[in-house]
Formats: structure tokens, C-alpha cells, sequence
């Protein structure tokens, strides 16, 4: 009989499918906050009687929130254990969802989506973390991979749950909505969520909070591969800010129309983290990264060429599936090598990792909105120049040769 290697090696099936399916869910509560409201985007400008560019805002708001709240709720979860930080977390979500739903003006519906992203990052971060005090090497991507089957279906159902909200109810309802997710997920963390960190493991460095940033910084690979994940985001929320502009105001497209074509351009990143996890076990993560940052490049170079050649909506549609089916593949390179060194600091450099992604993500595509949205061109061109710097980080910073076998 073999002596497990991992913690999570002694689960049983049962018990381990139950783990997919809930972390999956908390990872689920940060796609469902951000893309649940995208179809509302032209509602949101005619309700409030702002620009495109304001309410693209708000959406940087939120991903600005997320990135704060994983540097706070991290370093706590190594700290203190994983339950409390996401209970805590969450209840923030819940009242900044109510008051978002009950805003009147886009100022104070900026700042309680800013505490929806605060809130929304304790169920991301906890869950990475608990992966890892779980798994290690190949048993932690293949727990990534199959809760990204069951997160991955957030990018693709919420966008459509928000367009058929719509049908029946203005816009605050999505809130209304997001506020009972976030009650679900409180409760399951009150009820069901087991500590994964032992007592005895909770800071077992003796490292502060500083000392513990500290290591990573000083890690060459992971700092590098922060550039990698932040501007491979960065490249894919250029198309969640403009694109409820694009197709439904450029190419005229219902809310719920755009729903259903957000859904089946979400199965691309199903289909990227799906094929990246496995083909890990045959190509090192760092050559699959030089690979899908590659063909990312050449397919935003497409949606440029193809817009400008009067190519017309499939020009788009098709080049932009492949971009977002390559950033799909980039997701759990990025994740596994990152932590793979840091499992006496995993909460910690999770955090660190969703915080500069959805930091460097919220403050590039913003830029999208102020080219204006009046054709394909000015998104595939921010996309193309994202993710030529991922490319760079990862040939000058990461250095694939350099970069140790995952056991």
C-alpha cells in the first residue's frame, strides 16, 4: 500500500468530487460578479445618462476591487486558515451587490462595485489555496482543470442569466441577483467548507505578511510569470469592457443575442483549460505558454486585418474564438508554476497572482473605450499589444529553459 504524497491523495472519490464542485463554485463567485452585468452595458449608459467609457469604469472598478481584496484576504488565509477570510470576504459581497442594486448614480454604483470585487476575491483566492494545501505537481493541474469544468460554465452562463434577466426586470436586478449568489456561497462556507490549513501549518515560516511578498518578489519565475497571467487577462477583459459595445451597438445584437455569443466564445476557454491540462503532462507548462501566446498574437493581428479588410462580422467572430481558446490554455500554465515553489506561502501567492492579473486587466482595457467602440479594430489592437508583452515577460523575464521540472 503507497503512502500518500499529498493530503488530498487520502480523499475519497465521493469526498473529492464534493471538493471540485465547491471550490469550483467559490472560484465562480469572480466571473459571475464581473460578467453577470456585461449585456447591461448600453442600459446602464441610457439609464444613468453616461458614456460608454464611465461605464467601462465600472468594470475596472470591480477588477481594481478584486486585485485589492486577494492581497488582503491571502496573506490572512495563511495566517489565520482559510474558513474565516472567505466568510468574511463574502459578506462584503453580499452588502456591496444590495447597494450597487439600490445605486442612483454611477459614482456610488463605482464604489460598491469596487466592494464587490474586495468581496468577491475571498472564494478565488481560498480555493487556489486550498488546492494547494492539498495537491502538489500533476495531482494539483488536475485538480485545476476539473474545477475549471465547473467554474468555467460562470463566463458562459452569466452573460446569459444577465441577458434574461433583463427580459423581466431593469438592470438592479442583476444585483439583487449576485446577492443571492453570494448568500449560497456564505453559506456553504459556514456550513460545508472544511479547513484545509492545520492549525500547526498556520504561519509555520514565522514570515510576516512583508517577508512573505518578500520571497516572492525575489522569485525570478513567478514575478515574471505575474507579467505573463496580468497581460494575458488583460487581453481578455479588453474584450469583456468592449465588447457589449461591439456587438450590440456596432452589429446590432439583442442583450440576449450577445448572451448566447458570449456563452459559446466562453467554451473557448473551457476547451484552452481542458486541452492545456492535458498536454502538461507531455509538454512542460512553460512551452505551452510560448506556444498559446504565440497564436493569441497572430489571432488579435487577425481581428485587426480582417476588420479593416471589411471582413465584417465573421472576421471577428472567428479569430476571436481562437484568442480567447489560447488564453484558455495559458491559465493553468500560468497557476501551476506559479505555485509550485510557494506552498508554505499558497494563500499568499495567490493573492499576489489574481491581484497583479486583475490589476494590470483593469487598468489596460479601459483604454479600448477611449479609441470608442466603432468597430473591431481598437479592441484586437489593445489584445494584440497585451499580448506581445506577456510574450516578452515570459522569453526575458521567466525564461522557459530556466524554469525547473514540475514533479
Amino acid at each position: 500500500m503507497t503512502t500518500p504524497i499529498n493530503p488530498g491523495d487520502s480523499l475519497s472519490r465521493r469526498r473529492r468530487l464534493l471538493y471540485i464542485l465547491l471550490l469550483g463554485a467559490l472560484t465562480a463567485l469572480g466571473p459571475f460578479t464581473v460578467d453577470l452585468y456585461l449585456p447591461a452595458f448600453p442600459a446602464l449608459e441610457e439609464s444613468l445618462g453616461v458614456s460608454e467609457a464611465a461605464v467601462q469604469l465600472t468594470l475596472t472598478g470591480t477588477t481594481i476591487g478584486f486585485a485589492l481584496g486577494q492581497l488582503v484576504v491571502g496573506p490572512l488565509s495563511d495566517k489565520f486558515g482559510r474558513r474565516m477570510p472567505l466568510i468574511l470576504a463574502t459578506a462584503v459581497h453580499i452588502v456591496a451587490s444590495l447597494g450597487a442594486a439600490l445605486s442612483t448614480d454611477i459614482a456610488t454604483l463605482g464604489f460598491f462595485r469596487v466592494l464587490m470585487g474586495i468581496g468577491a476575491a475571498g472564494g478565488s483566492v481560498v480555493a487556489m489555496a486550498m488546492v494547494r494545501d492539498l495537491f502538489s505537481g500533476f495531482a494539483m493541474v488536475r485538480m485545476f482543470s476539473r474545477m475549471a469544468l465547473v467554474n468555467g460554465l460562470a463566463p458562459i452562463l452569466a452573460p446569459v442569466i444577465g441577458s434574461q434577466l433583463l427580459l423581466f426586470m431593469p438592470w438592479p436586478g442583476i444585483f439583487f441577483f449576485l446577492a443571492g449568489y453570494g448568500t449560497c456561497v456564505l453559506i456553504a462556507a459556514v456550513f460545508v467548507v472544511r479547513e484545509t490549513l492545520p492549525r500547526n501549518l498556520r504561519g509555520k515560516t514565522g514570515l510576516t505578511t512583508r517577508q512573505r511578498y518578500g520571497v516572492l518578489f525575489r522569485d525570478r519565475i513567478f514575478v515574471g510569470l505575474l507579467l505573463v497571467g496580468g497581460m494575458n487577462f488583460a487581453g481578455l477583459f479588453t474584450y469583456l469592457s468592449a465588447s457589449p459595445f461591439l456587438f450590440q451597438d456596432v452589429y446590432g445584437f439583442s442583450p440576449q443575442q450577445y448572451g448566447l455569443l458570449f456563452g459559446v466564445n466562453s467554451l473557448g476557454i473551457v476547451a484552452g483549460v481542458q486541452t492545456s491540462s492535458r498536454l502538461v503532462h507531455r509538454i512542460p507548462p512553460q512551452w505551452i505558454l510560448a506556444c498559446s501566446t504565440a497564436w493569441m498574437f497572430l489571432m488579435a493581428v487577425l481581428i485587426v486585418i480582417f476588420d479593416q479588410l471589411g471582413f465584417g462580422l465573421w472576421g471577428v467572430l472567428v479569430p476571436l474564438w481562437f484568442y480567447i481558446l489560447g488564453a484558455g490554455l495559458t491559465f493553468p500554465c500560468v497557476q501551476v508554476l506559479a505555485l509550485a515553489k510557494h506552498g508554505a506561502q499558497a494563500g499568499t501567492a495567490a493573492s499576489l497572482l489574481g491581484a497583479a492579473t486583475f490589476l494590470m486587466a483593469g487598468l489596460i482595457s479601459p483604454v479600448v473605450g477611449w479609441f470608442g467602440v466603432g468597430s473591431a479594430t481598437p479592441m484586437g489592437a489593445v489584445q494584440a499589444v497585451c499580448i506581445f508583452l506577456a510574450a516578452a515577460a515570459l522569453w526575458l523575464v521567466v525564461r522557459p529553459r530556466t524554469v525547473p521540472p514540475i514533479q
